[in-house]
């Protein structure tokens, strides 16, 4: 005996992996996007860049070898899992939906604002407070020369490549089964997981300690926070959230040691410090919510 579709189901019921995604489409999403990055990860991580086991190096570019060994490993993670698991649980309508997204730039100028600066501020401040304010200095003209063109290509590398998957995709779902906090810690903790083989390459500098990933996974938990509250109050616009995970990259990569050329290891702690205290007054000043509303959610899907 056999069983037919339910009428106005949409499709037929699936067998195998697409049942399953379908059915976890959030597991199969951090599954797809720690899979495969990792794998595309495994020869940098064995290169001479890494172990040596195998004997080539990335050639650097503009960002050092970023673009050529990290890169493609980010791009073919979370943007390709985003991808693949829409277009088996929403079809080509999803798809469709999931484009547009990338394109919102609708929120108000005060948002732009604080993805713009409010992470610089707060890292400075922090940085202050741990520090003795001798030790700062302006940058010269070349840093804020190079500052906003390398903004732009944070922006089309790494916020292109991460923020379509881990905040449009799997942050949107957290949030619709979840507290904001709960699927803001959720999505921050496997956030850190994914960056973990990262940390046997230079990507993490040359003295990598186990201080040195706590610090990298506080700081990104603090960001995952920050995120969320930009992502819910900037009516989900994806650029938006690009532009704010960029700014913590760009200004630590860039602006950063200019600012504190002669301090010591003090500093280190410094941004985790002044992101903290940043996230603990969005959390008290939005109750815990993070920004976010479920009517307000409604009404940005059914826009899209």
């Amino acid at each position: 005996m056999t069983s037919t579709p339910a009428a106005g189901s949409g499709h037929a019921p699936s067998t195998g992996w697409r049942a399953l995604v379908r059915r976890f489409p959030l597991i199969a999403f951090f599954t797809l996007a720690n899979g495969i990055s990792w794998v595309a990860w495994l020869p940098y991580i064995l290169s001479l860049d890494g172990f040596g086991v195998l004997h080539f190096r990335y050639p650097d570019l503009v960002m050092g070898n970023q673009l050529t060994a990290i890169l493609p490993g980010a791009y073919l993670g979370p943007l390709a899992a985003a991808f693949t698991v829409t277009a088996v649980t929403e079809g080509r309508e999803g798809l469709r939906r999931w484009r547009r997204r990338l394109f919102q730039f609708r929120a108000g100028a005060g948002w732009y604002a604080f993805a713009l600066f409010a992470v610089p501020v707060a890292v400075l401040l922090g940085t202050l407070a741990v520090t003795d304010a001798e030790g700062f200095q302006v940058p010269s003209l070349m840093v804020l020369a190079i500052y906003v063109p390398m903004l732009v290509l944070q922006f089309f590398t790494t916020g292109l490549a991460e923020e379509p998957g881990w905040r449009d995709f799997a942050l949107s779902r957290l949030q619709q089964r979840h507290h904001p906090m709960v699927a803001t810690f959720v999505l921050g903790v496997l956030w850190i997981i994914w960056h973990l083989p990262l940390f046997l390459t230079p990507w993490a500098g040359p003295d990598v300690t186990p201080e040195t990933i706590v610090r990298f996974a506080v700081v990104a938990m603090e960001m995952s926070f920050l995120i969320t509250l930009v992502y819910n109050k900037g009516r989900q616009s994806l650029p938006l959230v690009m532009l704010l995970h960029c700014s913590i990259n760009n200004f630590q990569s860039v602006a950063f040691s200019e600012f504190f050329p002669d301090a010591g290891d003090e500093i280190l702690w410094g941004p985790a410090l002044g992101l903290g205290l940043l996230g603990l007054i969005v959390i008290a000043v939005t109750k815990g919510r993070l920004g976010y509303t479920e009517s307000a959610d409604r009404k940005v899907q059914a826009a899209v």
